[in-house]
């Protein structure tokens, strides 16, 4: 599959942002949800250097391994990459799967996730401790007309993943800690 998506990075608060996404006619479809994401990679970083990822999320009682292959250069202002996804029935074993081909958790990241129904995509909102963003996935077309309805350009469509905005925020925060996850640690592991 060929996942295709972008972020918008909303300036004001979860409840505002929510309002705003129901006032355009989208409805949750799911509770708020956090989401304890695990990224794995060698020692070497070979993956995150070759645009590519492997993550373990835990949501709720739910786990899921994800591979997202490296980004395609002529997909514009969009992320576009094949995405691999399948349910993993116990994350401990997974992650000792992992350790023993060579695999260490290399970050580790959080957000709350509200998903709304959206005709032919899906629009969630995050709440991150960077932040609150909403995730446009779906067609390019799509992703241009639910954008432009909220009241968003083209110039203002965010690529970078949550690891890369994790970067930038850590290099103007000295005291951020090394993974981006809430006050209390609120990490979820098994």
């Amino acid at each position: 599959m060929i996942e295709t998506e972008i972020k918008l990075r909303w300036d004001g608060d979860a409840d505002s942002a929510r309002d705003h996404i129901e006032a355009h006619g989208y409805r949750a479809v799911g509770p708020r949800t956090l989401e304890a994401d695990q990224l794995f990679d060698r020692a070497s970083a070979e993956l995150r250097r070759s645009g590519q990822i492997l993550r373990l999320r835990i949501a709720g009682v739910r786990s899921t391994a994800t591979y997202k292959g490296p980004a395609d250069a002529g997909a514009g202002p969009y992320k576009s990459r094949e995405e691999i996804e399948f349910d993993v029935t116990d994350a401990t074993a997974f992650e000792e799967v992992l350790a023993r081909l060579g695999y260490q958790r290399a970050f580790r990241y959080e957000k709350y996730r509200t998903k709304f129904a959206g005709g032919e995509g899906i629009v969630t909102l995050d709440e991150t401790p960077i932040g609150i963003f909403i995730e446009l996935e779906g067609p390019k077309y799509w992703i241009d007309a639910v954008a432009g309805g909220l009241g968003f350009g083209r110039v203002k469509y965010v690529t970078a993943s949550y690891a890369a905005l994790y970067g930038e925020y850590k290099a103007a925060h000295a005291e951020a800690p090394a993974d981006m996850i809430f006050a209390n640690d609120s990490f979820a592991l098994p």
